[in-house]
């Protein structure tokens, strides 16, 4: 997948194709079929929000963030439903399998209306003291991204990512001022 190796996947595009699928991410997924075009702007989209996410929590302590303007309803919702999930290595069963998705389901439903975009498609850290690769992504709802990572910020799970950049911060500044 280009957009892994840091290259644009919509410099393969178009002009007249760009516009189109811009024009179609607004319509409702029932509104078209299996169009490659769309389906990349979709991935492009959905990995430039993991870039910005990735970004924020490398740079603000995860402590203070609010991704939403009802974390505090996302949250308390989440631990309600799925207390003992582990949140700090995800397995994915635990969000695609039959069994998980039955339960999920209705959390999501919540949100519709609450939460712009409740169920888009969104990229999701498998373990959350790494980066995004193909390895440690999954594809899921904006919902469950947002459970997730707002657990992971006030449980202090994402505190490693932030912790790390600040090291390499000071270890770049620090070799720069050496020199």
């Amino acid at each position: 997948m280009a957009a892994w190796s840091g290259g644009s996947c919509l410099d393969a595009l178009g002009p007249g194709e760009l516009l189109s699928a811009a024009q179609a991410v607004s319509l409702p997924a029932e509104a078209y079929g299996n169009d490659p075009n769309i389906e990349m702007v979709w991935a492009m989209k959905a990995m430039q929000h993991a870039e910005v996410y990735y970004n924020l929590i490398s740079s603000v302590d995860p402590l203070f963030l609010r991704l939403t303007k009802v974390d505090d309803q996302i949250y308390s919702e989440f631990r309600a439903n799925f207390g003992k999930l582990k949140i700090d290595v995800l397995d994915p069963e635990e969000l695609k399998s039959e069994p998980a998705k039955e339960k999920w389901r209705p959390f999501c439903m919540k949100f519709s209306g609450i939460v712009e975009d409740f169920n888009y498609g969104t990229l999701l850290r498998l373990d959350c003291t790494q980066g995004y690769s193909e390895e440690n992504t999954i594809f899921a709802t904006r919902i469950q991204f947002f459970a997730i990572e707002i657990a992971r910020n006030r449980e202090g799970y994402n505190r490693a990512v932030y912790n790390s950049a600040q090291q390499n911060g000071a270890a770049e500044k620090d070799s720069t001022m050496s020199r």
